[in-house]
């Protein structure tokens, strides 16, 4: 596995336990960090700084964009892969729009239901269509 698909695994797994306690994922992180238990690689920080700093954002195109499940509805391990997802269409310059719909998929097709790769490869396709209104 690649550096980049291990950083976004730690960094799902980080934004879904902190989803799940209700807490926020850079307190996560950030306490991961001073146990001694932080990311082996900066990307995964990057990831989830990135989606905590756009969280709002990232949560209105979902909702926009999933237009039958609202985020609540969602499993918590697709909601996380599809905020990854979109932080990294959106914002992530250096990760081509393909590589971040791909790697989202494959989070979700590891961890989630058979279903979960064609919802997000759905959403997140719409979001690269209207990329340009987006950011």
């Amino acid at each position: 596995m690649a550096a980049r698909s291990k950083a976004r695994r730690r960094a799902l797994d980080l934004l879904f336990a902190s989803d799940l306690r209700g807490e926020q994922a850079v307190e996560a992180l950030e306490r991961a960090i001073a146990e001694g238990h932080g990311p082996a690689n900066e990307y995964t920080a990057t990831l989830v700084r990135g989606v905590e700093e756009h969280r709002p954002r990232i949560d209105e195109v979902l909702a926009t964009y999933s237009r039958e499940w609202s985020l609540e509805r969602m499993p918590a391990v697709d909601r996380n892969a599809l905020r990854l997802g979109v932080w990294e269409v959106l914002w992530a310059d250096d990760v081509p729009d393909p590589v971040a719909v791909s790697e989202a998929m494959a989070l979700v097709r590891e961890l989630s239901t058979d279903e979960s790769p064609a919802f997000v490869n759905g959403v997140l396709g719409a979001v690269l269509r209207d990329k340009a209104s987006l950011v």
